[in-house]
């Protein structure tokens, strides 16, 4: 969508036409229910993923190392890998490939590309080939048809081609495999397959073997974790009794080595020869934990349990995992030195220390891999927009005293924050984390600044586990490991894209100023706070436009030269950055007066810009350029709380105009259902304001403003309430 506001809202539609749509608890309250009622929280999916050859990088593109994982392949021969992609609306997407071989790409079981031979030659240094593939609702399969160049080098590496919005994991196709993720792959074959295979069936694909194989350990722990001499490992079930009464239960079984057994953290029985055993328990109704500590004597571990006789009780795996159909999972291999409560490791949410080695849960087959996956597209996830909308939600729920919005931001805080530290081990382990895909591996103020601002004052309400531990490592990559200018202003040295390498954006001020004041809350060090205002004052410096008293969205840092385009939400981070440290700053700093002439400047340089329904445009000089929803927001947000405190040395028109903006967002811009329509979407950047006012066309309910939108719709009804009480 990149036309203007008119073309696709109907006024008769929209909030302000609603009995109570004037009312502005109204208007957040039916924008919060909205996007809740879209976004429910949702669990991690558990998936099993195979030790195998075929793992993905950092960049989230698997990598297929023909060499390595075929030493002996001849040219000529061919190894094919597959693997299907479940999308719920179809739509193009690009994808990434690096060739460095002969290397052919299927999707559907339609031939997409085929490599030439420079590409072919390009190797790790070349930028990797962007493919345009319209994906179809439903499963897509993808197959690799992988052969030797020239050179006799061999392999490549596929996957998404946005690793920070859509980390896109794979899943292995076949029915016996169902939910397991990665791809599976043939040994090299002299002869083609028969066909390209574009279902779940791999049987239809005749005459292949697919690998990595599915192997039994039969409860064997020496096939899991190999011979370990005076390790442990625990194994976990949950027995269930789906009757009303209790039950006693008989369990019986093999053990091929000491072991001891703990119903409901009570002990049981202990064995300490190999041999057969067996023991009774009481089931109350409902599900409960049996736990087997097994112990490596250096003959052999493990054990096998015999079915159970009463068949009103039965074992169940404690958490559905994907791709696997057993009934226990283990977790080791762990040294007589390591001090574990394994009640401390169902919630599946981290990983075991053991002196220098984590480990965590595997099913009872080699090398099956138990790993937590983000596959919702919204909740848990971490991400720059998610951290202001979700700071509207916990705004709205206080202005509102609606406990469940705030409880369903802190879960969606706690998703991201409790597997934290697994999420590090995961990325370290496997590759790239299947969740926190941002928060694992930040490389930019977009992946930590926002939301870790957000977590930290979710956290007032309620201690959030992994919290802290977050909100220490962010402070210290921003003040100590993202790059910066010869006077210590922050820029992006290295960008998502060539393009924005070398580059300063105004953005980034939103991305690290409120994070800044929030930790130096928490930690009572007013250093974060003296160095939000010197971000703030540099930015001035290379970007503000005193002719206009507006900022210039970027500063390339190559040629010297700011861009002096008026993107409105660029303009919009800044307003609403210097009004969060305003708000934080004690009028004593050493900056205060600095940073308060600053705000006033852009104050006046925002208001004279204000279009004539109340709303401002995408380019905030060209009125041409359609009304922008995120950047009115945060004007009204910045003019509000200045009104509140004080920082306006004549408030009356700032007044007018923050009413005139909240009206026209509600005539506009919100319908009666809590849609929020001309939010601008994602942006890269440009030397033209054409870029921004054709080709960065807005979208509906985009989390780059929705937080906004009830933060602006908040900080009008206190501006309200304040002049009440004043007058």
């Amino acid at each position: 969508m990149t036309a203007n506001l008119s073309r696709y809202f109907d006024p008769m539609e929209s909030i302000a036409s609603q009995t109570e749509g004037s009312s502005i608890p109204h208007v957040l309250k039916v924008i919060a229910q909205r996007y809740v009622g879209d976004n429910p929280p949702h669990e991690p999916v558990y998936r099993v993923t195979r030790t195998s050859a075929i793992r993905k990088g950092a960049d989230h593109l698997y990598e297929f190392p023909l060499r390595s994982m075929f030493k002996d392949m001849e040219v000529g021969q061919r190894v094919y890998a597959w693997a299907k992609l479940w999308i719920d609306q179809p739509h193009e997407f690009i994808f990434h490939l690096r060739c460095f071989g002969q290397v052919k790409l299927y999707h559907n079981g339609d031939q997409r590309f085929g490599s030439s031979t420079e590409e072919e030659e390009s190797g790790t240094a070349a930028l990797p080939i962007k493919l345009k593939i319209n994906l179809l609702r439903g499963w897509n399969h993808f197959v690799l048809e992988l052969g030797k160049g020239r050179e006799g080098n061999g392999g490549a590496a596929f996957g998404t081609g946005s690793r920070k919005n859509k980390p896109y994991h794979f899943l292995a196709p076949s029915v016996e495999r169902d939910g397991e993720e990665g791809w599976i792959y043939t040994a090299p074959l002299a002869q083609p397959l028969n066909r390209i295979p574009d279902t779940n069936q791999a049987e239809a694909v005749t005459g292949v073997k697919w690998l990595p194989a599915i192997e039994e350990g039969k409860g064997h722990l020496d096939l899991l974790y190999g011979m370990q001499s005076g390790y442990s490992a625990y194994a976990w079930t949950t027995l269930a009794n789906r009757t009303a009464s209790k039950h006693r239960v008989t369990i019986a079984g093999t053990a091929f080595g000491p072991l001891r057994f703990i119903w409901q953290g009570k002990e049981l029985l202990a064995v300490q020869q190999p041999g057969d055993f067996s023991f009774e328990l009481d089931a109350d109704p409902g599900r409960g934990d049996l736990i087997a500590q097994c112990y490596c004597d250096g003959q052999g571990w493990g054990f096998q349990l015999s079915d159970l006789a009463n068949l009103e009780v039965e074992f169940v795996i404690g958490r559905r995992i994907h791709g696997y159909d057993g009934k226990w999972l283990q977790l080791g291999p762990l040294s007589a030195e390591a001090n574990i409560d394994p009640t401390d490791y169902l919630a599946l949410d981290k990983a075991a220390a053991d002196r220098h080695v984590n480990v965590f849960w595997m099913t009872d087959q080699p090398g099956a891999h138990v790993r937590p996956f983000l596959e919702n597209e919204l909740y848990g996830r971490w991400n720059y927009p998610l951290g202001v909308t979700l700071s509207g939600l916990l705004g709205t729920s206080r202005l509102l005293q609606r406990e469940e919005l705030a409880n369903y931001v802190v879960g969606h805080v706690e998703f991201a924050t409790a597997t934290y530290a697994y999420s590090l081990w995961d990325r370290e382990r496997f590759g790239a984390a299947g969740l926190n895909n941002q928060l694992s591996h930040i490389d930019s103020l977009d992946d930590c600044g926002s939301f870790g601002a957000l977590a930290i004052m979710a956290e007032r309400l309620r201690p959030i586990k992994g919290s802290r531990a977050v909100a220490d490592d962010i402070a210290h990559y921003i003040m100590n490991v993202q790059d910066r200018m010869e006077d210590g202003a922050l820029y992006r040295k290295v960008g998502v894209s060539p393009s924005m390498h070398n580059t300063m954006w105004c953005d980034d001020m939103y991305m690290s100023v409120p994070f800044l004041c929030r930790y130096s809350e928490l930690t009572g060090d007013s250093s974060y706070i003296d160095e939000a205002a010197m971000q703030l004052l540099l930015y001035k410096k290379y970007l503000y436009m005193a002719e206009q008293q507006i900022m210039s969205h970027v500063y390339d840092v190559r040629s010297g030269k700011p861009s002096r385009t008026a993107w409105g939400r660029g303009n919009g981070w800044v307003f609403f950055s210097l009004a969060v440290l305003l708000e934080a700053m004690p009028n004593t700093h050493a900056s205060y007066s600095s940073v308060l002439a600053f705000y006033r400047e852009l104050a006046e340089g925002y208001r004279r810009l204000q279009g004539k329904h109340g709303l401002w445009h995408q380019v905030l000089v060209d009125s041409e350029s359609y009304e922008e929803s995120s950047c009115t927001s945060m004007f009204i947000y910045g003019f509000a709380l200045g009104v509140r405190h004080g920082w306006l040395e004549d408030p009356g028109p700032y007044i007018r105009t923050v009413l005139a903006g909240w009206q026209g967002l509600c005539e506009r811009a919100v319908d009666k259902r809590g849609n929020l329509y001309g939010v601008c979407k994602g942006s890269s950047w440009s030397n033209s304001h054409a870029y921004y006012k054709h080709d960065l066309g807005w979208n509906l309910n985009d989390t780059h403003g929705i937080g906004i939108v009830l933060l602006a719709g908040i900080e009008t009804q206190q501006m309200k309430e304040w002049l009440i009480e004043k007058a």
